[in-house]
């Protein structure tokens, strides 16, 4: 009797411990999540001038990219979510090193949670060689639940203020085809040159400032003079939900086709609402998606949405030849999207994103064409095998759809 009696309490007392944690995370997640909107808002973007090239492939981009790195006179600040600790990223981080050790100021900023990898023997080398090197994002309390979601998926190059790199590459051997299962990978990534740069300048200092605590903004050095380029864009910053409005805003100006190239498709109730919307007023929708998933439930995720929109008539592919990892959205052929951002929850709600809005007829049908080859090699999603009836996989939809906010 007393034995029981026992049992009876410490279970009593594990499930309040559990209850207590239970509501302490939610407690948590839903005052950080407000105290975040409290602390940002919509930005103008303004109609900028520059010159814009686009790499589709790694190992074109790193050439490139190296090779403006390696002529570097002045400073260098790069931002990624992810640098790893493979051979590909021990070059980049030499490169590094090399250009510090030559005078170059360089910066370097990786989200904390994206950067797991980079050891403290790393960082150490780097620090050693005069690299002013920074972890981003790191999750503090009072809500630490809240703070681990909230990363800085952004991806940043600005080379002496004049040369700038943005889009969907991160620095590991996956991105340039070494990776025996994401193998090739395929994603969008833009160099930038004109007077776009100073925009991209301020991202970076901006994270930097809050990350570190130090101010660079009012340097003149790293704002030279520049001159103008021939392609109308935008670039716009987003955090805490704001990248919600720009979605549905294109969405809704959709007047013929819209196209969606994303490796997580997980829209948020408005942007999903504006889908069918656009479906049901004539816009033809192709979204672009991968065959194989990189994480656990991504695919299972977007299956519900997938459903509603080819029940409207959407066409869905799924890229075959490789990983495709691309983030983009077209709209009648008018204006382009090329980011940083996944068309999905985390991205719209949680993650620190940047996105280029491209209004450059010429460079739009360059965008088109490789989307074309790249639909190409990938095979339709039919309504008909969505609905196959699959026990694993319905289990997996249960449950990815609940956790959906955080995949």
């Amino acid at each position: 009797m007393i034995l029981g009696e026992i049992y009876l309490k410490l279970t009593l007392m594990f499930a309040g411990l559990v209850l207590l944690l239970f509501l302490w995370l939610i407690a948590d997640f839903k005052l950080g999540r407000k105290k975040h909107l409290s602390m940002v808002s919509l930005k103008e973007r303004p109609m900028l001038l520059g010159s814009l090239d686009i790499f589709i492939n790694g190992k074109e981009l790193f050439s490139d990219y190296f090779r403006e790195l390696e002529d570097a006179k002045k400073h260098i600040h790069v931002l990624f979510y992810i640098v790893k600790d493979d051979e590909f990223s021990m070059r980049f981080v030499s490169l590094l090193q090399k250009k510090a050790l030559n005078g170059v100021e360089v910066r370097l900023l990786v989200d904390r949670i994206g950067g797991y990898k980079m050891t403290k023997k790393i960082i150490r080398q780097l620090r050693e060689s005069g690299v002013h090197f920074s972890f981003g994002n790191s999750p503090k309390p009072p809500f630490l639940l809240y703070s681990s979601q909230v990363r800085n998926h952004r991806k940043i190059t600005i080379i002496d203020g004049k040369i700038g790199y943005v889009g969907g590459y991160n620095v590991g051997k996956e991105y340039i085809d070494e990776d025996p299962v994401l193998n090739p990978w395929r994603d969008y990534h833009l160099k930038i040159t004109g007077a776009v740069v100073p925009f991209l300048q301020r991202e970076f200092l901006n994270d930097w400032k809050g990350d570190v605590h130090e101010n660079l903004l009012d340097q003149a050095s790293y704002f030279p003079p520049l001159t103008e380029g021939e392609i109308r864009l935008q670039l716009g910053g987003t955090e805490a939900g704001l990248l919600e409005s720009i979605y549905t805003g294109m969405i809704k100006n959709a007047k013929k086709t819209l196209i969606i190239g994303s490796p997580y498709f997980i829209p948020s109730k408005k942007v999903m609402y504006e889908l069918v919307r656009a479906a049901q007023r004539g816009v033809e929708i192709t979204i672009l998606v991968p065959l194989h998933a990189d994480h656990m439930l991504v695919q299972e995720a977007s299956y519900r949405y997938l459903r509603r929109l080819l029940k409207e008539g959407a066409h869905v592919f799924q890229y075959r030849n490789g990983f495709y990892h691309a983030k983009t959205v077209l709209v009648d052929d008018t204006v382009c999207d090329i980011g940083t951002a996944n068309f999905d929850k985390r991205s719209i709600f949680l993650n620190k994103e940047i996105n280029c809005f491209i209004y450059d007829q010429p460079f739009i049908q360059r965008i088109k064409t490789i989307l074309e080859t790249d639909i190409r090699d990938s095979t339709p999603l039919t309504l008909q095998k969505l609905n196959e009836r699959h026990f694993f996989r319905s289990i997996k939809e249960n449950l990815a759809g609940a956790i959906s906010y955080f995949l």
